[in-house]
């Protein structure tokens, strides 16, 4: 249900009270009355339109050529910015727009008119279709994004959305664009005299009749149906006169907490749903693995232990009936001499195993800091950020990982090993990440990346996870491999044929729905926060979603290893792996379908870019729930093949 617009009318009177608290990442700026307060740009970026549609994933830089916004005299100038922040796509320029604390203007002019800020006919083209596409304005006031206040309707609760119109469609589709905003700035005083930005809400408006008048001052027009700003997309230029105003009002909310009003849940119950839901597939698998750990494998280990017991000479005709009974009871002891083989390509596998530990460990830090509160939304590009740094830093473990497995494995090529591990799977991001890249340099998108953070990124990654990664491998090599409880036969055992369930394809359907049935409802909220540029802020949900998904991962994945084993198939390795990173291809299909039910791309680049993000996730979905499968597995078997006594 679409939530609901409070008009500008009601706005000057509006006050929020705050219930949430969250560890602040940055200082407050106190202002004396009449101080200056910086109004900074961000780019142009699309929003859902009237029918809930995105159409479009590339962002525009402010001064983009084409807008011919107002600049400042000087020229814009960056505002700097964390590494995460540009990656996301962040922008943050100075602005002409002159704001003084507690200092109301009903109407003021940006600049004075120029002919470089006039619209020709292919600025008009492009600006028009930005309006039809729905983009948005981006102003930050004291680091606070500029947005409009809306009502839920479905409990009435009042929140801001981030950013406003460029522009409208009038009744006959025809595009207005907006030339007057209206900031009601909320304040709040923690001593006499001193006061802080808690709220910024903006109302944009389409005037044709504003005016820069010969004294400096502005004329900002009347509101009506028959006054709105159309851009010439035909024959002469279009002048534009750029206005605003700003009211100041007075709020009880604290500093701290000004950030509540910019989160927003439709219908939280959705997410205790979902939890509910999760928790009683884990509960139901976990009761699986408990029954074939405590009943079969139990009785089992036991059966097995007293048969080799009995001294062979002395057995009778009841007695080999009863091992026979057992072996066919349970057949995962028949592959004993063959379970802790080699699997093919183990080199190719340990770096997967090694990368995933890397991405394992990495994520669940990431979750905890912003659970405790440390990764504040003040602090622009804070996660992202933490992200690089944490999986930099935590190269170590993957060498570490990657060199340990696959010494196990009794792997040769320890070179190739070394040098893969930091190489092989970030080589596949970064290569991709750039090739997504380029497409957006050639729409002189403001989301590409600058090619001094390309550079930035490859010196991280070259001078600090690379020889973490080698250090890591250097010391896994050095230890001893994770010795296995049976010895291996020296010629393979062969497998019987499998039943339906136990072929690749269908255990990888049947294993992987799981752990995506355990978070699918947590990734719709993300994917809609990252592809709609909302602010995701519910990492409690996240943390739990997180921890269901790891043992729902565990859980299935040693369910099949028991399964193939009972089929006397010891191929478990890369089965396991498999089986559990299945989850990332039912990702990617529920990433297609909410493109088809939520997205509505005009142009090939941004459908390109989508399609290319999501693979990227899924991929790296893949890596992480493969390895969590991998280890739960290889776990088990190092149990339940270390109780039994092999002759």
């Amino acid at each position: 249900m679409r939530s609901h617009r409070l008009p500008i009318t009601s706005l000057a009177l509006l006050s929020s009270t705050a219930s949430a608290f969250y560890l602040p990442g940055v200082a407050p700026t106190t202002y004396e009355h009449g101080s200056i307060v910086p109004l900074n740009v961000n780019p142009l970026t699309p929003v859902a339109s009237g029918n809930n549609y995105l159409r479009s994933l590339v962002s525009y830089d402010y001064y983009h050529p084409a807008f011919r916004f107002c600049r400042p005299e000087e020229g814009p100038k960056a505002v700097s910015e964390s590494l995460g922040s540009i990656l996301f796509g962040d922008r943050i320029l100075t602005s002409p727009f002159e704001l003084k604390m507690g200092v109301n203007e009903s109407c003021k002019s940006v600049c004075e008119p120029k002919p470089e800020y006039n619209f020709d006919k292919p600025s008009a083209l492009f600006t028009n279709q930005r309006i039809r596409q729905d983009y948005n304005f981006n102003m930050l006031i004291d680091g606070l994004p500029a947005g409009q206040l809306y009502v839920d309707p479905s409990n009435d609760n009042e929140f801001t959305m981030r950013g406003f119109p460029l522009g409208e469609l009038d009744e006959e589709m025809k595009p207005a664009l907006n030339n007057h905003i209206d900031f009601v700035i909320q304040y709040h005083e923690p001593a006499k005299g001193k006061f802080r930005v808690v709220g910024v809400i903006a109302q944009p408006y389409s005037r044709a009749d504003t005016k820069r008048n010969a004294d400096g001052s502005a004329s900002c027009g009347a509101e009506h149906g028959n006054n709105k700003l159309y851009i010439n997309e035909e024959g002469a230029q279009t002048e534009v006169t750029w206005t605003y105003g700003v009211y100041w009002t007075e709020s009880k909310t604290a500093w701290a907490t000004r950030w509540d009003t910019y989160f927003h849940v439709y219908d939280p119950k959705i997410h205790w749903f979902s939890l509910i839901n999760s928790a009683i597939i884990v509960v139901f698998l976990c009761g699986m693995v408990a029954a074939i750990l405590v009943r079969a494998l139990k009785k089992d280990i036991a059966r097995y232990n007293r048969l080799d017991s009995f001294n062979l000479d002395d057995l009778s005709g009841s007695g080999g009936e009863a091992e026979d009974g057992v072996q066919e009871d349970s057949g995962w002891k028949l592959v004993h001499g063959d379970v802790f083989r080699t699997p093919r390509n183990p080199l190719l596998l340990s770096v997967f195993l090694g990368n995933g530990a890397q991405l394992f460990v990495m994520t669940g830090c990431t979750i905890v800091f912003a659970l405790l509160g440390f990764l504040s939304p003040s602090n622009r590009g804070s996660l992202g950020t933490v992200m690089i740094l944490l999986y930099t830093i935590l190269g170590f473990i993957g060498g570490y990982t990657s060199a340990r497995v696959y010494k196990s494995f009794g792997g040769e090529s320890w070179k190739r090993n070394i040098a893969m591990t930091p190489l092989f799977i970030p080589g596949i991001v970064f290569a991709t990440f750039f090739l997504l890249n380029l497409f957006l340099w050639a729409k002189r998108s403001s989301g590409a990346v600058p090619f001094s953070t390309m550079l930035v990124i490859l010196g991280i990654w070259f001078l600090i996870s690379v020889p973490l990664s080698f250090a890591g491998s250097w010391v896994g090599f050095r230890h001893a491999p994770i010795t296995p409880p049976v010895r291996v036969n020296q010629i393979p055992r062969q497998i019987p044929p499998s039943t339906t369930y136990l072929r690749p394809l269908p255990s990888m359907l049947l294993v992987g729905i799981l752990p995506f049935g355990a978070i699918f409802v947590e990734l719709f909220f993300i994917m809609d926060n990252i592809w709609f540029g909302k602010i995701y802020y519910m990492f409690g949900f996240l943390f739990l979603t997180y921890t269901i998904m790891i043992i729902t991962c565990a859980a299935v994945s040693v369910l099949l290893v028991y399964f193939l084993l009972c089929s006397e198939n010891y191929h478990w390795q890369w089965r396991s792996f498999c089986a559990a990173g299945a989850s990332a291809g039912y990702v990617f299909a529920y990433a297609m379908l909410y493109w088809i039910r939520q997205l509505s791309f005009g142009s090939f680049t941004s459908g390109l870019l989508y399609l290319g993000y999501s693979l990227l996730l899924s991929f790296l979905c893949f890596i992480l729930t493969g390895t969590i499968g991998f280890f739960s597995s290889w776990a088990f078997v190092q149990r339940i093949y270390g109780s039994i006594k092999i002759d």
